[in-house]
């Protein structure tokens, strides 16, 4: 009898069981049934609670640190690989350790190369992502990944809103290329703004390169952690003479006082997706869902199919 191909399991790292449970559902199955053994000392452990051998599994979850994220997916991994599953794609909405890209001073490691290591290590033959921090960490991996752009859910949003004299800003210069892809799809004009450091997440300094005056702005980023570079310029753009300024990064990752920073500042909204919980609930704060484009690329993936219609930028 000629060899039929089993449908996809599903399963979902505890952090992102709700997300994991969206994309099922728009792909139209149902999440697998997984246990976590924890005990007292904090060591947990995974058990599949079906058969997957022979099968393409999903593994849904985003690494966002603490170390504990990534260890669920390692070990989720790992237990599919010992329990003979034929394809094992690990599917990371968001990609932590990824800003541990390279040395940007001595004695420090490359954080995203380890973990692209570990998960191969583990048993992933396939990494599906979205929007990493920048775009050589697949070069890390020796597997194939599906890098995924927000920008599918960002652009038709921004065209529903219907601004005029729209401008695209980039909160630093490292952005600025992803600013001008964004502003070359909504035919808009680009600033950028110049930040300094005195550490990681202080900004001592930051400067405006472009003219804002009588513009609806629309800050674009990655991620957004402790909201200190995004409030700070969209307090600047209005004292330089902007309508409205609002915000769009894919990863809401909103540490530390991010709300509070983000309820005082003069952004109209920022928007975000779902590829990490949101932990409280802001009027300022809008989440788009990446359920559907997740699940989409997931259903070529197994029938091997292009999916290179979700690469808009």
């Amino acid at each position: 009898m000629p060899y039929s191909v089993p449908e996809p399991k599903f399963f979902a790292c505890t952090q992102s069981t709700v997300l994991g449970e969206k994309i099922a559902k728009a792909f139209g199955v149902e999440l697998g049934n997984i246990i976590f053994s924890r005990y007292s000392d904090g060591e947990f452990q995974p058990s599949f609670e079906e058969s997957i051998r022979g099968t393409r599994i999903f593994i849904i979850g985003s690494t966002h640190p603490g170390p504990e994220n990534l260890m669920e997916m390692l070990l989720m991994i790992d237990g599919a690989k010992r329990a003979s599953a034929r394809h094992i794609t690990a599917v990371m909405p968001y990609f932590g350790w990824a800003r541990q890209d390279r040395k940007d001073k001595p004695r420090v490691p490359i954080a995203a190369k380890l973990v692209a290591k570990m998960l191969e290590t583990a048993g992933a033959t396939r990494i599906i992502t979205m929007d990493l921090h920048a775009d050589q960490i697949q070069g890390f991996f020796e597997k194939p990944v599906d890098h995924l752009f927000a920008s599918t859910l960002f652009l038709p949003y921004l065209q529903n809103l219907g601004l005029e004299n729209l401008t695209i800003a980039s909160p630093d210069m490292g952005g600025s290329k992803r600013a001008y892809a964004y502003s070359k799809a909504l035919d808009s004009d680009v600033v950028v703004c110049y930040k300094q450091r005195a550490k990681a997440n202080v900004i001592s300094h930051m400067e405006l390169i472009g003219d804002v005056q009588g513009k609806n702005v629309v800050l674009v980023d990655d991620m957004v952690d402790t909201a200190g570079t995004l409030t700070k310029a969209a307090d600047l753009m209005i004292e330089r003479g902007a309508v409205s300024v609002r915000a769009i990064a894919t990863h809401g990752l909103l540490s530390g006082n991010a709300y509070e920073k983000i309820e005082k500042s003069k952004l109209t909204e920022l928007i975000i997706t779902d590829s990490i919980p949101l932990e409280i609930k802001s009027d300022k704060v809008k989440v788009l869902s990446c359920a559907d484009l997740f699940a989409d690329v997931m259903h070529k993936v197994h029938n091997n199919n292009s999916i290179s219609s979700k690469f808009l930028m």
